[in-house]
């Protein structure tokens, strides 16, 4: 038997308690939610959202709380509809080991089930933290094809242990789960996102949602393959899965901790190049009407974000030359300058089609640790100025304040809800291991 791992994997979920961890850990844990939960939320106010949602909520009536509508759903409707909207905006967290964002492929699935069970916030935070960190170590362990996109994938397998452990399996059922889930993967593809495809925003949606079936699957007597996660992930969706990968270290160090926020409102891979340009705004004013050309340098991820014509906002989101534009000429990269007006903005689509981003071959070598980028903005003038940065802001390397993250939030749920609302919410989030029935966070 080669799969003793496994059951190290899951009797390690089923013996963990949310009190073995520091305060620090407990503290980023509750971050992370708040991060999530304004993504959710914020992204709630898109258009396609508002239609998925009212098509979804009509009937019947469920527990779950379609976070930030004022609706509830049945809880696979309610877990699929936050996952979908929290990836809507491109500001939902991630981890750059993983590659890819664990939080919100687990948050909205064991938020659905506490409601419907009434747990208290402390459980839902134990699960969710084993979530995240199931669902990063698979991340770390395999190596997706080239080709594929990391939503939709992993994230089902650290959401379904999440809520196994929230509805309190022991190991061998935990074991199940896992392999049950790790059927119920996306093949999820990498052009949906370069080209604007937007059904890449429903991926981390599926996953929560296919995390609740594999709890159905499981309670009725379905089983699964006996090392589920080495199959799929070891030969299908990957010819790589280190299982030594997936014990070392456990209750040791969590990903949680590792974790990445977002404040720019585009892809991670386009982080470099808009710190570097932050650093050279900070040094000199530069006018969008001065800039001559911009060059891009960086690893090869961002390199192939270099559409020079989005076609849409999504697309917008995934390209380094409309990134760049845009904070140049709206004058900054939060949420309002990746709307349609800004893909209408002639002044941005013209400056983005002179904007260049190459792969540098050093930079690459230097990932997952670091995630370079140099920027060089050409003047009219010619003179040429230049900044470059080594990680990104946001990274356990250069974190943001809790006041940026805070001030994120708000930024967030404005579009949805109240600010006191909001801020109500904000307090018993950010003590939710003393809230008794989670259900509070959202009663309005």
């Amino acid at each position: 038997m080669t799969d003793f791992w496994l059951d190290t994997l899951a009797a390690f979920i089923a013996d963990f308690r949310l009190d073995t961890l520091t305060p620090a850990t407990v503290e980023q844990t509750t971050y992370v939610i708040l991060d999530t939960i304004g993504a959710i939320v914020g992204g709630a106010a898109e258009p396609e959202m508002q239609a998925l949602t009212a098509r979804l909520t009509v009937s019947p009536v469920g527990e779950a709380s379609v976070m930030g509508t004022g609706k509830t759903a049945v809880s696979a409707a309610a877990a699929f509809l936050n996952g979908t909207a929290g990836t809507f905006l491109e500001m939902d967290e991630g981890n750059r080991f993983a590659k890819g964002h664990p939080s919100i492929h687990a948050l909205p699935a064991v938020w659905a089930m506490a409601e419907i069970k009434g747990l208290s916030g402390k459980a839902a935070m134990e699960a969710l933290v084993l979530g995240y960190e199931i669902g990063a170590r698979i991340g770390i362990a395999a190596s997706l094809r080239p080709d594929m996109h990391p939503h939709g994938t992993w994230g089902t397998v650290g959401a379904a242990a999440a809520v196994a452990k929230l509805l309190g399996y022991d190991a061998a059922r935990i074991r199940e789960t896992i392999n049950v889930a790790s059927s119920l993967t996306l093949a999820s593809s990498k052009r949906t996102m370069l080209e604007g495809g937007t059904v890449r925003n429903a991926y981390a949606g599926i996953s929560n949602r296919m995390a609740l079936m594999a709890i159905d699957l499981v309670e009725t007597g379905f089983i699964g393959e006996r090392d589920g996660l080495s199959s799929v992930f070891g030969k299908v969706v990957s010819e790589r899965f280190d299982t030594a990968r997936m014990i070392d270290g456990l209750g040791r160090d969590w990903q949680i901790d590792q974790n990445y926020f977002k404040l720019h409102s585009c892809c991670r891979y386009n982080h470099g190049a808009l710190d570097a340009l932050d650093l050279l705004l900070a040094k000199e004013a530069v006018a969008a009407d001065a800039v001559e050309r911009v060059d891009v340098a960086s690893y090869l991820y961002a390199a192939e974000l270099n559409d020079q014509a989005p076609r849409n906002t999504l697309a917008g989101k995934f390209s380094v030359p409309f990134a760049v534009a845009t904070r140049l000429v709206r004058g900054s990269s939060r949420v309002e300058n990746f709307t349609w007006d800004a893909l209408r903005d002639e002044r941005v689509l013209a400056l983005a089609k002179r904007v260049f981003v190459t792969e540098d071959k050093a930079m690459t070598a230097k990932l997952p640790q670091f995630r370079p980028a140099r920027i060089e903005v050409h003047l009219r003038d010619g003179r040429m100025l230049s900044a470059s940065v080594e990680a990104n802001r946001g990274d356990d390397q250069d974190p943001y304040s809790r006041d940026e993250l805070t001030g994120k939030y708000f930024s967030l749920t404005a579009r949805m809800l109240p600010h006191e609302v909001a801020d109500e919410m904000r307090k018993k989030i950010l003590t939710l291991d003393d809230i008794a029935d989670i259900r509070s966070i959202f009663a309005r």
